[in-house]
């Protein structure tokens, strides 16, 4: 992001907070290997069948996930573009650079970091 508004930064802002939840972000990267059906991901996850399919509603509604129906009432579930593939590959490879720092921040979600984060 070069140039933005502030509602570009809003909905930027609102994009990785969706992905912050961690049953939803483990969906996401057990999708990285392909489409799933929800009890392959309630399998992935470990939780409820009904948890999965609360937390798939959500990232289908942000446009995250595509969902492909298929037969006996069963549904596939797929990463929806690419870019959060590469999104994704590219956290896991800034993690390996900076988890220990990540883990020593006091209050990521307020900010206030202590010497952990800059």
């Amino acid at each position: 992001m070069t140039t933005t508004t502030p509602v570009q930064i809003a909905t930027a802002a609102e994009l990785f907070h969706g992905m912050s939840d961690p049953t939803r972000l483990r969906i996401l990267l057990e999708l990285l290997g392909g489409e799933r059906r929800v009890t392959d991901l309630v399998t992935a996850v470990g939780s409820s069948q009904s948890n999965v399919s609360n937390h798939l509603a959500c990232l289908r509604g942000c446009g995250l996930v595509t969902d492909r129906p298929a037969e006996r009432r069963q549904v596939y579930y797929s990463i929806a573009h690419p870019e959060l593939i590469d999104l994704l590959r590219a956290s896991e490879q800034l993690l390996a650079r900076t988890g220990h720092e990540v883990r020593l921040c006091d209050h990521p979600s307020t900010g206030a970091c202590g010497d952990g984060c800059g």
